[in-house]
Parts: C-alpha cells; structure tokens; sequence
C-alpha cells in the first residue's frame, strides 16, 4: 500500500498538550511524524488504524502527537497578509461581510498618497467594494467607519481568533486536543 504525503497528517501539540497553531493548523505529514517517532523527539497519543510495514517492522500511524520538549511560541506575530486577515476575522472592516480570502483586499485607513504606513495600526482587511469605493480617501473623506481600530495583535488573539474557524478535515481523534479548555457539558 503506497501513502500519499498528504494522508494521514498528525495533530502537533506542544508540550503542554496545547496545539502549536490553531490556524493552520500544527500538522506534520506522517513521514515527518514517523522520523520525530523514532528520534524519540515526541509522545505518542492517539493512532489512525492505518499502518506502515517495513521488513522488520509494523507501525500504526500516528494521528496525534506531542513534543517532549515544550517550544515557546512568539509573543509578537508576523505582519503578514494571512494575520492581518485573521487579526480581522476575515471580514471587511468597514461593511462587515465575512468573505474568501480570495476575495479580500488591504486598504490602508490613512492612504499612502497622505502618508500613511504599512503597518498594524494602517492596514485593515476590506471587500473589493469598499476598498474601491474609498480609494484613496481618507475614511471621514468616503464618509466610511471601522468596525475595530486596527492594532498588532499579540500570538494569543491570533490562535483565539483562529480557533473559531477550524479547517475543513478534523480527524475524530483531534477533537479532545483542539477544544480542550471549552466548557464540558455535564448531568446533573
């Protein structure tokens, strides 16, 4: 049985049993997982019922793992496009629809015609629409509001944002490890 790369990820947590990333999602491909295995670099937590077979060996893949070593995350993200639309919830900050990053645009708030910058506290995410529609105005200018005055976002509000749009695979045996400081439900 030959694997494509891209099947059977494994769900990468730290040690503290945290996701690395939330959004994308930490996923190392199974080859990857399978190396840190045998580097004994990682823990073992819960398996597809794939398996891999060597001459000499029978392993079931693994689905989840978690580092041995705790890796300290950035307290400062990127200023990239990806966290900008992220940081902004993938919507536009000024009419408020969610859409496709395809369909998302920058606008800088203080144009650069006026001398405004690139940078956290100048780029906001906004539709094709809105961006067009205000050119290179200022917001008072094009009689247009912010729903949220952009800032830099610290690695936490990133990861909080990026939970509330989880991808479209979520194998069975992540679940417990994504949503793990989400309310149980319980009886009474």
């Amino acid at each position: 049985m030959h694997l494509s790369p891209n099947a059977c990820p494994a769900l990468v947590l730290n040690a503290d049993f945290r996701p690395l990333s939330y959004f994308p999602l930490s996923l190392w491909s199974w080859q990857d997982t399978l190396k840190a295995v045998f580097l004994e670099r990682v823990d073992v937590l819960s398996e597809y019922d794939r398996e891999v077979h060597s001459p000499s060996l029978k392993m079931k893949l693994p689905s989840v793992i978690s580092l041995k070593e705790y890796v300290s995350l950035k307290s400062s993200p990127a200023f990239t496009r990806f966290n900008v639309f992220l940081r902004d919830q993938f919507s536009c900050q000024y009419c408020g629809d969610r859409l496709p990053t395809s369909d998302l645009t920058f606008d800088h708030v203080i144009p650069r015609s006026k001398g405004g910058r690139t940078n956290w506290s100048n780029i906001v995410t906004a539709c094709s629409d809105c961006n067009l529609f205000k050119g290179s105005r200022s917001i008072n200018e094009a009689g247009l509001r912010l729903r949220r005055t952009p800032d830099q976002p610290s690695m936490y509000e990133l990861q909080t944002t990026g939970r509330r749009f989880p991808p479209n695979y979520l194998h069975e045996s992540w679940r417990d490890f994504l949503y793990w400081d989400t309310e149980l439900e319980y009886d009474f």
